[in-house]
């Protein structure tokens, strides 16, 4: 792979894994109500479930895309209504410390799980393996998109929820927090405005 399309990859997985978007509302949401280390599992789940999201993409996704055009209208349509249903539970959050006796924060797994829902990150895999994955490479480029992924996500989706936490003393008045779960609640709505033309 060469070098320029090597940093371009590398600029497209900082600039796709930095913006707002489903994962990082959700860990700034969950840094303020369950706090930056609770919300470990959360990030690492994201991360390594895009980069296995990113990999199958390349590896056969695509071409089952092709043969099937009906599967990702069908697919938007589900991850549109598992965010809805995500928002809903985000607005209707408990306070930081009532959160840690009756919440809890996406585990690794459902993180992971959630990317296969996740508008955005079926928009950065696609968008990626089209591009980025050098076509002389065969199932080689397929991974190394992936491996970028992995690498940029991690330290990417950390800022979100460490800016979470810190906000959760601010969010500690009531009426704060509740208008705070509920913009992110309606920000996570709004991400799917543009990702939905997939």
């Amino acid at each position: 792979m060469s070098l320029d399309l090597t940093l371009a990859l590398i600029l497209f997985a900082f600039a796709s894994s930095i913006t707002p978007g489903p994962n990082n509302i959700m860990l700034l949401a969950s840094g303020a109500n369950f706090g930056l280390k609770r919300t470990i599992p959360h990030m690492l789940g994201i991360s390594m479930g895009h980069a296995l999201m990113v990999a199958l993409i390349g590896l056969g996704l695509l071409r089952l895309f092709e043969l099937l055009p009906w599967l990702r209208p069908t697919l938007m349509a589900a991850c549109a209504a598992y965010l809805l249903w995500l928002a809903w539970k985000i607005a209707n959050a408990a306070a930081p410390d009532a959160a840690r006796a009756t919440g809890r924060p996406f585990s690794f797994l459902q993180a992971a799980g959630f990317q296969w829902v996740n508008p955005k990150a079926w928009y950065m895999g696609i968008y990626a393996q089209t591009q980025y994955a050098p076509e002389d490479a065969g199932w080689l480029g397929a991974l190394f998109v992936p491996l970028v992924f992995a690498l940029v996500n991690l330290p990417s989706v950390a800022v979100w929820a460490a800016a979470g936490m810190g906000l959760r003393r601010w969010l500690a008045v009531p009426g704060r927090l509740r208008a705070f779960n509920i913009t992110m609640a309606l920000l996570l709505v709004a991400s799917l405005y543009p990702m939905l033309g997939l």
